[in-house]
C-alpha cells in the first residue's frame, strides 16, 4: 500500500509524478529543485540560493509527512557542474550535523528548467 505526500509548501508537481510517496516503512521523494513553492520559478542568485531552496523544499515535504532530516537514509544530489560540489556540500551538511544519510553525487548533463542542483531524498518512516 502507498500513501501519496504533497504539500502547498513545496513545488507542486511540473510531470506525472507526485512530490512524495510512502510505501514499505519508507517515504520517496521526488527529486527537489529550486523551485519557490509560492511562484513555481526558479529562484535566482546561482548554487547557493538553489541549495537553500532546494532543502526549504524537502523540509518542508518531510514535514509534510511527519519526518524530519534526523529520519533521511540516503540522498542523491545532481549537479550540473561538479565545481559546485564543495559549495552544495557546505550547505547540504548543515541539515546533517549527525548521523548523515547515505548519498550519490554526480555530474549530469542538464537539469529540469536548466536549474544547477537537484536532490533525491528517500527517509525512513516512524
Amino acid at each position: 500500500m502507498k500513501e501519496i505526500i504533497s504539500t502547498e509548501n513545496a513545488p507542486k508537481a511540473i510531470g506525472p509524478y507526485s512530490q512524495g510517496v510512502k510505501a514499505g516503512g519508507f517515504l520517496f521523494l521526488s527529486g527537489a529543485i529550486a523551485l519557490d513553492p509560492a511562484t513555481g520559478e526558479v529562484v535566482q542568485g546561482g548554487v547557493v540560493a538553489e541549495t537553500e531552496q532546494v532543502m526549504k523544499n524537502i523540509g518542508a515535504l518531510l514535514a509534510a509527512a511527519g519526518l524530519g532530516f534526523q529520519d533521511v537514509v540516503k540522498t542523491t544530489i545532481y549537479l550540473a557542474n561538479m565545481g559546485d560540489f564543495a559549495t552544495v556540500n557546505g550547505i547540504y551538511g548543515g541539515y546533517f550535523q549527525e548521523n548523515p544519510p547515505a548519498r550519490s553525487t554526480v555530474e549530469v548533463k542538464g537539469l529540469p528548467r536548466g536549474v544547477l542542483v537537484e536532490i533525491e531524498v528517500t527517509a525512513l518512516c516512524r
